[in-house]
């Protein structure tokens, strides 16, 4: 009882006064098991429902059996129908095929005899010409040109038609039914049958064909007979469908799979309908006859029966029901009341032993004017004794003014007696040092009964735990441990009202971590977790009590520097020291899973009240400070400016210049196309061949004119607008590649570089594949550059897309090799055929020992892996030699030659300057 002496603030809930439990008498002697189950079984409210059930269930069953009976009639019937309506689709398309074909044999035979030309004449004289609006009649002569037709039509030519073509290799005398299409005199749709024609001497002389409408062939669908939903139709035996009427709706080209000739079977085939199907082949023609009955209207009739059988046996059923129902609600009550008293006495005992509540029983003890002035313990659970540590006896019959006289006139009591008095219930939660042991939250409940009150209490210390736990997690970083995003909210709005209030000043500084990135990606996300772990202890340590550091998100972070004095243009030099040590820390190199690698942060600075007066505000200018850092070439610290809102703007308008260069590329856009390909020749160092071009963009921008790669790629890979400009590369080198060799130069292989964006791209396999096949560039005449922190970021996808692009034909090199940190195991199963080296490596060839190694250990182990080796960026002489005399295979570079536009290339490949080029090369 010690622990309800503590103080507390009640909650109030209205309830209903209810009946002091009492203490419940001992168990009656009980019946045997048997004799309990046939006690029940013979009382009404159990009896008479049994005997309903049994009931019912005749009802139903013999109901059910009913319908089983007329569904399977109805199905039989649905299976006759359908057989009848392909015994007279088939009938009918024997008597329309076998006209057909012997109108091909009738041109056929006038061709011969008349020739080409003076056949349709002769057959209309006498005629045995079709009616020209339901069939067109055509001759081909052997080289597709057609040479007569019924009815009159322009010349055209039927070399690329699939039927011509088959005649032309077969020399055969059965027909050949085309698939459906469109005719292209009158852009309407036919079915074309077709013989071949011979000369004399037996030798291919061209085609007779009959174009018939594909409706023509179910024109005898009959709604009254097959329905809104029944089905003719003419499929071939490859599977494609020539002609298909599903109630007035004509198609074809759908795919189709004959079944077993004359089997009726219920299934979907060409839509979500389920139909009644059958099929059968058409004698002579490479055909079979579909007819199918809608499930649904054949089965109607009897759906409709099965809904009268059906409410009528629940109707009878409901009534029944009904009737137990009232009869059993009262033998019910008459059995519920007999053993209510019994049932809540064993009720309360079970459930307040079981509880891992404590109860105690109250009872009020009047004084004066009937105002309760004390309270008798009347009862308690086992639970009570273990949370206060008293025993059962000693507590009952205590008064609480003997038990706890000190605290009669604490909030507790007052509590408990005004619930007493009113009978409204009370709740209140406290932490308590009273009890045995350590100190715990408890939940305390007090309830009115007649004659007193019933407390319940609850140990909610786990509860309490809980909560402080999911507190912590929701406004701390899982990984870091460090306050998230919604706690540097929280504490900067609030450091922003107390600036406000002081008339001090605070500073918000955005640090992006330049290079995790490539650790990222190339020592995979576990070496990332573990640098940012490491990296933000570090900036953690750099700061004092009251200032924040925080995630931000993914490399991010932000730190809170509040109470700073407000000294106007002395705000930045009270805190670069600070951020300087943190720039400094996070330099500092850190070894992850045996491996040194070393990251910098870009640090954006901005200060209330100065920059901005809201959380928004600031958050924003520290963002944009931290991007001057990076654009200053990183690992620096930058105050914001008013000016750097212009870069913003100004990205803005870059990036909707992008989007309308993308607009003036695509096809049928008025006016010139905003974009360029340049091209750099790759050059052998050995013979000075040039065997190949890198294809590199350029951007004329309509108002600024030339936009650098540098300022727009990446924009574009952060927008995601590099995926269709990728794709137009990818298009235009293609085509150009093709337009040279069609000008008859030397075929020439063109790589184009694949960003990231585009690389994760899931079509970039079939946009690549669509390229070549529209352009007609053969696959060998592509290369595609993949970076290799980009192959690192999912080495197993990036090795799976590489691959399915080395299947087509195409060949892969991996760009700017050694910049990266793929690991040679890795390298093993790249399905390439080139090593990029990269031209940071090569600048300094002439005078650093440090490149000079390295451009010779790619070189070696290119070679080791049977990989041709190129290096980028060559420009002098010194470079070249130094690359031939360590048997680099190929170099590109201005040197040579720098980006070029097409028309150039084609100039370098001319003849007359090719060995001049080769020269200079070498």
């Amino acid at each position: 009882m010690k622990a309800l002496a503590e103080p507390a603030t009640p909650g109030a809930v209205r309830i209903g006064a209810g009946m002091a439990p009492s203490v419940p008498p001992g168990p009656p002697a009980r019946r045997s098991a048997p004799m309990r189950w046939l006690v029940l079984a013979l009382e009404t409210h159990i009896a008479l429902p049994l005997f309903a059930l049994v009931l019912l269930g005749a009802i139903w069953g013999g109901t059910l059996h009913a319908l089983e009976a007329e569904r399977q009639g109805a199905g039989k019937a649905a299976h006759d129908a359908t057989r009848e309506l392909l015994d007279t689709y088939e009938a009918q398309m024997a008597r329309s095929l076998s006209n057909i074909d012997q109108t091909l044999r009738v041109l056929k035979y006038a061709v011969e005899q008349d020739g080409p030309t003076g056949a349709l004449p002769t057959l209309a004289a006498k005629g045995l010409l079709p009616p020209g609006l339901v069939f067109q009649v055509e001759i081909a002569d052997s080289g597709g040109r057609v040479v007569a037709s019924n009815p009159a039509s322009d010349t055209r030519n039927l070399s690329g038609a699939d039927y011509f073509e088959y005649h032309r290799r077969t020399n055969g005398d059965q027909p050949f039914v085309g698939h459906t299409g469109f005719h292209a005199r009158n852009e309407e749709p036919h079915l074309h049958f077709s013989r071949r024609i011979n000369d004399a001497a037996g030798h291919f002389a061209g085609v007779a064909v009959v174009a018939i409408d594909p409706a023509y062939f179910t024109s005898s669908y009959e709604r009254s007979r097959q329905g809104d939903l029944g089905l003719l139709g003419l499929a071939g035996l490859d599977g494609v469908v020539r002609a298909l009427r599903i109630g007035e709706r004509v198609s074809w080209g759908q795919r189709y799979a004959p079944r077993a000739a004359d089997r009726v079977a219920l299934g979907r085939a060409f839509d979500a309908e389920p139909r009644y199907l059958s099929s059968r082949p058409l004698n002579g023609f490479p055909l079979v006859a579909v007819a199918g009955l809608s499930e649904a209207e054949q089965m109607a009739d009897y759906r409709q029966q099965r809904r009268a059988w059906l409410l009528g046996a629940g109707a009878g059923s409901a009534l029944l029901v009904a009737v137990v129902i009232l009869v059993s609600a009262w033998s019910w009550q008459l059995a519920k009341a007999r053993r209510r008293e019994r049932m809540a006495q064993e009720t309360y005992a079970a459930a307040s032993e079981a509880s891992p509540d404590a109860f105690f029983v109250l009872r009020s003890v009047f004084g004066a004017q009937r105002r309760v002035v004390d309270f008798s313990v009347a009862a308690v659970n086992s639970r009570a004794e273990q949370l206060t540590g008293l025993t059962r006896a000693h507590m009952t019959g205590q008064p609480m003014s003997t038990m706890l006289p000190a605290d009669l006139g604490s909030a507790i009591f007052a509590d408990l007696a005004a619930v007493a008095h009113d009978g409204v219930a009370r709740e209140a939660e406290w932490l308590t040092r009273a009890l045995p042991g350590e100190q715990r939250w408890l939940h305390r409940q007090a309830v009115a009964v007649e004659g007193g009150v019933v407390v319940i209490v609850r140990d909610i210390t786990e509860r309490k735990l809980a909560e402080e736990r999911i507190r912590h997690l929701a406004h701390h970083d899982d990984l870091t441990g460090l306050p998230n995003r919604s706690l540097l909210r929280e504490r900067l709005d609030a450091a922003i009202v107390e600036a406000a209030r002081d008339a001090s000043a605070l500073a918000l500084a955005f640090i992006d971590l330049d290079g995790f990135k490539l650790v990222n990606d190339g020592l995979g996300h576990n070496a990332g977790d573990e640098l940012l772990k490491v990296v933000g202890a570090r900036m953690r340590r750099c700061l004092g009590p009251g200032e924040t550091l925080a995630r931000f998100g993914g490399d991010e972070f932000v730190i809170l520097l509040p109470d700073l004095a407000d000294d106007g243009a002395a705000l930045g030099a009270s805190v670069l020291p600070l951020l300087e040590r943190v720039r400094e820390a996070v330099a500092e190199p850190v070894l992850v899973e045996d491996q040194e690698v070393q990251v910098t942060a870009s640090i954006g600075v901005t200060f209330y009240p100065r920059d901005g007066s809201d959380a928004d505000a600031l958050m924003m200018h520290a963002d944009m400070a931290m991007y001057r850092a990076k654009e200053l070439g990183s690992n620096n610290v930058q105050l914001y400016a008013s000016e750097m809102d212009a870069s913003v703007e100004e990205k803005l308008m870059l990036l909707e210049g992008l989007r309308a260069a993308i607009d003036s590329c695509a096809e049928g856009f008025p006016g010139a196309c905003q974009f360029e390909l340049l091209y750099q020749p790759k050059v052998d160092l050995r013979s000075g061949r040039l065997f190949g071009l890198e294809a590199l963009i350029r951007w004329h921008h309509p108002d600024q004119g030339m936009v650098s790669p540098l300022r727009f790629i990446g924009l574009a890979e952060e927008s995601g607008l590099i995926v269709p400009i990728g794709e137009w590369v990818v298009r235009t080198a293609c085509r150009q590649s093709m337009e040279w060799r069609r000008a008859g130069l030397a075929p020439l292989t063109v790589s184009v570089n694949v960003s990231a964006r585009q690389f994760e791209e899931k079509r970039l396999v079939e946009r690549i594949a669509g390229a070549l096949r529209d352009s007609g560039l053969p696959p060998d005449g592509l290369e595609i550059e993949v970076t290799e922190s980009l192959i690192m970021r999912d080495l197993g996808r990036s090795v799976e897309t590489m691959r399915e692009l080395e299947a087509m034909g195409m060949s892969l090199s991996v760009d700017d090799f050694g910049t990266g940190y793929s690991s040679l195991s890795a390298l093993k199963s790249f399905p390439i055929s080139r090593l990029k080296i990269d031209k940071s490596f090569v600048a300094d060839l002439a005078h650093s020992a440090d490149d000079q190694a390295i451009a010779a250990a790619v070189i070696s182990l290119g070679h080791k892996l049977n990989l041709r080796v190129i290096a980028e960026g060559v420009e002098t002489e010194q470079q070249r030699d130094f690359l031939r005399a360590n048997d680099c295979d190929e170099m590109q570079g201005y040197l040579f030659s720098r980006p070029v536009a097409a028309h150039e290339i084609a100039r370098m490949l001319a003849p007359d300057t090719a060995d001049t080029a080769q020269e200079r090369a070498a």
